[in-house]
């Protein structure tokens, strides 16, 4: 049954749940970057099973979302567990990157059933004015499990091999597995077969998209985390091959990243409960554009230095952690009966637009880095500028209208 609220025993069961099931993402990138130099050298270049995993994730939640309204989310985030864990254990057992890269496009699709069901359940069992609190909550956790994620992977790495490091991901899916199992009720009503229901018409995609709060704050979530992913893909590359830093130094730099995630989705309960959603992205996109600013800056007086990037890395990722989980509660809590279909839309304009910024961005690194840090830099101050136009532009209409 679906309802604005829910027993607080449910409540707070899913509460402990949700950052451990949004936490799968990072348990299945971040503790997998560090294999990748081993597991090129086993099987041969390893990118490939990144770019499919990433791919697979973002195009199934399209899949996903209409799957989790029709049926329900807990069969769904069941078998996206249960998928998850059999993808990660084949992919250890993996003998070609063909069949690794398989696999892993495998764990991705497991991977949207998981994260689609759980952010449709945040709107199923708490009314719209809680969902950013409670998908804070959640992403906090997250951030948490992004803190240790390449840690433990490098570990996992240089202890027992990358392929122990897929097995860990696979016992991570099945303790969840069975946690959901016992504690994870069916939060919304499925549709019997055969039966016409109002709450999933023909034409459903339409009206998400149709839904001008949708609109608004899916955009606002796709504009921060393309900034971001610009970041994650380029700056290897900047710190490493441009600024000459150490592999081992430039790992603290996503995980220095990772720290000030956790205290901005501290930072956004707090706004939220005192000056509302949209006064609170408004401050999250000053302190995004103000970011990308000092990166900017430093490209122009500094460019040799990593210090204006890194003071600039940490104020985008303060506002980063303000709007993501406004964004993501935002874009659901008009559609409570369409919830599934409208965090699938969500995701996929998310992962579209982090794919399409960097792969431009990255057309403009060349072995030379005459461009220096300005391929990274450039696509952060564009999502700064968008983010400022949505939130004191597009959001304030919305009250009005």
């Amino acid at each position: 049954m679906t309802h604005e609220s829910s027993p607080p025993r449910r409540g707070l069961a899913f509460a402990l749940l949700l950052p451990l099931l949004l936490a799968a993402q990072p348990v299945a990138t971040d503790s997998y970057l560090p294999a990748l130099p081993e597991i090129a050298r086993d099987l041969g270049s390893a990118s490939s099973s990144l770019t499919v995993f990433i791919l697979a994730f973002g195009i199934a939640q399209l899949l996903c979302g209409p799957l989790a309204d029709r049926f329900g989310r807990r069969p769904v985030l069941l078998g996206g567990l249960a998928c998850y864990a059999v993808a990660a254990l084949g992919c250890a057992l993996a003998g070609s990157v063909l069949l690794l890269a398989a696999g892993r496009a495998v764990q991705g699709l497991a991977m949207a059933a998981i994260l689609v069901c759980a952010r449709a359940a945040v709107r199923d069992l708490y009314p719209a004015h809680q969902g950013p609190q409670v998908m804070a909550r959640g992403l906090t956790g997250l951030g948490m499990v992004a803190l240790v994620s390449p840690l433990l992977g490098a570990w996992g790495v240089q202890a027992l091999g990358w392929r122990w490091v897929l097995v860990g991901m696979a016992a991570y899916a099945l303790v969840l597995l069975a946690m959901c199992w016992h504690s994870f009720a069916e939060t919304h009503r499925p549709i019997a077969p055969g039966a016409v229901d109002a709450a999933a018409p023909r034409g459903s995609a339409r009206e998400v998209w149709a839904n001008r709060p949708f609109r608004a704050w899916a955009s606002l979530a796709a504009c921060t985390y393309g900034g971001l992913f610009c970041f994650l893909l380029l700056s290897p590359m900047v710190y490493i091959g441009y600024l000459g830093m150490s592999p081992v130094m430039y790992g603290w730099i996503p995980a220095g990243g990772s720290v000030v995630y956790i205290s901005s989705t501290v930072l956004c309960r707090r706004l939220l409960a005192r000056v509302g959603p949209v006064r609170t992205v408004q401050i999250g996109a000053v302190l995004s554009l103000t970011g990308a600013g000092i990166q900017a800056l430093g490209c122009l007086l500094v460019p040799h230095s990593p210090l204006p990037l890194l003071a600039g890395h940490a104020v985008y990722v303060m506002g980063h952690g303000i709007h993501q989980p406004c964004g993501q509660a935002g874009a659901v809590g008009d559609l409570p009966k369409l919830a599934g279909r409208a965090v699938s839309w969500s995701g996929f304009v998310m992962m579209l637009a982090a794919f399409c910024a960097g792969q431009t961005a990255a057309l403009f690194v060349d072995a030379h880095y005459s461009a220096g840090a300005w391929p990274m830099v450039l696509p952060i101050v564009l999502a700064g500028l968008l983010l400022v136009t949505i939130a004191y532009r597009w959001l304030p209409r919305l009250r009005r209208g």
